[in-house]
Formats: structure tokens, C-alpha cells, sequence
């Protein structure tokens, strides 16, 4: 099955790379190969590092950058591995660093995956097929306290208790096995007016849902610091991000990075040995252009940040 996939901010992500054609440059987040054929078809004698941790996104882009094969190398693997992965492939530095850390079109679009609130399909949302957790164990074997831990750090679900406690209460009756069954248990908790809400009722619940299955915020800000020390002077890492949460983490680990000595403003000497890592090019993200967001609406929550290696 063919799924459209418009890959986000294209331009604004391979200005931001500033590709050297003889450079090597990693992908963390494969995808549909939107951002690889871009970056791989500037390359003259650099190479293209691939990752991602779905089988299916690995198998299509090795079909679709097949022109380019002597160029790509894939890993079936979390980016946030990235600095073992390519010290042990031989790269211990690299020239250009991008993660797209939204969930792919076709990961939404595809029923059968159960990351969308739009289809009712069997609850699962791993990003990793072949992975133990799904969205299914998590809903009807998590307890409560977890549950509404979960959907309010998460998904920033104002709710998030009385539908954690009705969740709980459904699955005495009956194991929750859909996606349906889950979206008729959260829309009890709001008002049955669109006009009186603000964006589908069960986005935050499957968006915390989707978070805690993939582990999408474990590790993040490490690999961020990992990816960035691994750079050449002058290399790049540009970060796409989606929603708060994961903004938050890559913003305070670009600050991080960027600080050079934090001792205290008294202390005659540096002791701490802290040095500036990256220059922040994007004081404020990047968003979307309106020409874009016509035709890609999904891009609208995207925030583009990059930085430079010092």
C-alpha cells in the first residue's frame, strides 16, 4: 500500500545542513527518505548513514535510494544509539546531523499500525514492530497512578486522572482492545460541540500513549549531546520537533551545549573545564512557511532548530 509522505521544512532543513558534497551526514530519523534523497543526491564522494527503527521505513528506503546505494548505509536501530553505531562503523566524526523526531505519514495513515484516533484498528502505535510493549498492554495493564502520570506529563492532558479512572473501570468489564473503543472512553470527558474544544479530544491521550510505548523522550537530550560532540568544526545538527515536550528537551540541550565555563562568577580560574560545544543559529525555531502548511498541514506544529559545531 502507497502512502503520500511530504517530508517537513525540505529547503529550510538542507539549507540548514549546509551539505559539503564530500561530507557524510546521518539521517536519525529514516522515514519515507523525503530528507535522504535530498541530502544523499547532493553528495559527490560523501555518505549517507541511515536510521530508523521500523523494518518498513528501512525496506522502502532502501528501495527508493537505490540509485544512490553506494552512498547509503542503513541501520535498523534508535538514532539514540547513534554514537556506538558509528564509532563502531568507523565514523568518529560526521558532518551533518538530522533528526525528524515527528511520527511519519505513513505510520498515521496505515490503519493497521493503531497510532491514529481517526481509524478504529487494534491498539498498537511501536514504531518497532518487532518490539514487546504496545499501546494495548500499556492501556489495559498500566495502573492508574501510572496511567494518569503518563497522559499528563505526556500528552499535557488537563483530564488526565477521570479518564485514567474510567479507563480502568472499562477494562474490569471488558479488555480495551481498539483504538475506537479507546477514543469513545476520552470523548465522555469533553463537550460533544467541536466549537467548544480545541483539536480532536483523544490527540493528547494518544499522543502520551504513543510517547510511553516508543520511548520517544528516553535518552533524547543524550543522543542530542552525543550527535552534536560528534560533529566536525563547523558540521551541523538540525532538529525537527513536533510538540512541547520534545522542543523543551532539544532547546535546554542546545543551551546546554552552547555554555562555555559555568563557574561560579567569583572563582578567580575555570575549574570546571567546560567549554562551549555549538553555536545556536536558531535563536528562535524555524516554523513552516504558509505556502507550505497549504499543501503539508501536519507541519504546523513543526519547530525547526539548528546549531553548529565550534
Amino acid at each position: 500500500m502507497e502512502y503520500k509522505h511530504i517530508p517537513v521544512m525540505l529547503s529550510e532543513c538542507i539549507e540548514g545542513l549546509n551539505i559539503d558534497p564530500d561530507g557524510i551526514y546521518v539521517d536519525c530519523t529514516l522515514g519515507r527518505a523525503g530528507h535522504s534523497e535530498e541530502i544523499a543526491k547532493r553528495l559527490r564522494n560523501g555518505k549517507l548513514i541511515a536510521f530508523d527503527l521500523d523494518p518498513e521505513a528501512i525496506a522502502y528506503g532502501r528501495k527508493s535510494l537505490e540509485v544512490y546505494r553506494d552512498k547509503v548505509t542503513f541501520f535498523r536501530t534508535d538514532f539514540k544509539d547513534l554514537k556506538r553505531v558509528l564509532t563502531e562503523s568507523g565514523y568518529d566524526k560526521v558532518n551533518g546531523i538530522l533528526m525528524d523526531l515527528g511520527i511519519s505519514s505513513p505510520q498515521i495513515d496505515d490503519p493497521k499500525r493503531g497510532f491514529s484516533y481517526m481509524h478504529d484498528a487494534p491498539l498498537d502505535m511501536r514504531m518497532d514492530t518487532e518490539q514487546k510493549l504496545d499501546a494495548c498492554a500499556v492501556v489495559n495493564e498500566y495502573p492508574l497512578r501510572e496511567l494518569t502520570r503518563i497522559f499528563r506529563e505526556y500528552g499535557e492532558e488537563k483530564n488526565a486522572y477521570p479518564i485514567a479512572k474510567d479507563i480502568v473501570s472499562e477494562r474490569e468489564k471488558k479488555r480495551i482492545e481498539t483504538t475506537g473503543e479507546l477514543v469513545k472512553i476520552i470523548e465522555r470527558h469533553y463537550p460533544a460541540s467541536p466549537a467548544r474544544r480545541s483539536g480532536h479530544p483523544a490527540k493528547r491521550v494518544f499522543q502520551a500513549i504513543r510517547i510511553e510505548v516508543n520511548g520517544e523522550l528516553d535518552g533524547l537530550s543524550e543522543a542530542i549531546e552525543d550527535g552534536a560532540k560528534m560533529l566536525v568544526k563547523g558540521g551541523r545538527i538540525a532538529i525537527i520537533t513536533f510538540h512541547s515536550l520534545e522542543d523543551r528537551i532539544v532547546k535546554n540541550a542546545f543551551r546546554e551545549l552552547e555554555k562555555d565555563c559555568v563557574c561560579p562568577k567569583n572563582f578567580p580560574v575555570c575549574v570546571c573545564g567546560k567549554r562551549k560545544e555549538i553555536e545556536i543559529l536558531t535563536k528562535k525555531p524555524i516554523t513552516a512557511s504558509e505556502e507550505e502548511l497549504r499543501s503539508n498541514p501536519r507541519a504546523a506544529s513543526a519547530k525547526l532548530r539548528i546549531a553548529e559545531r565550534v
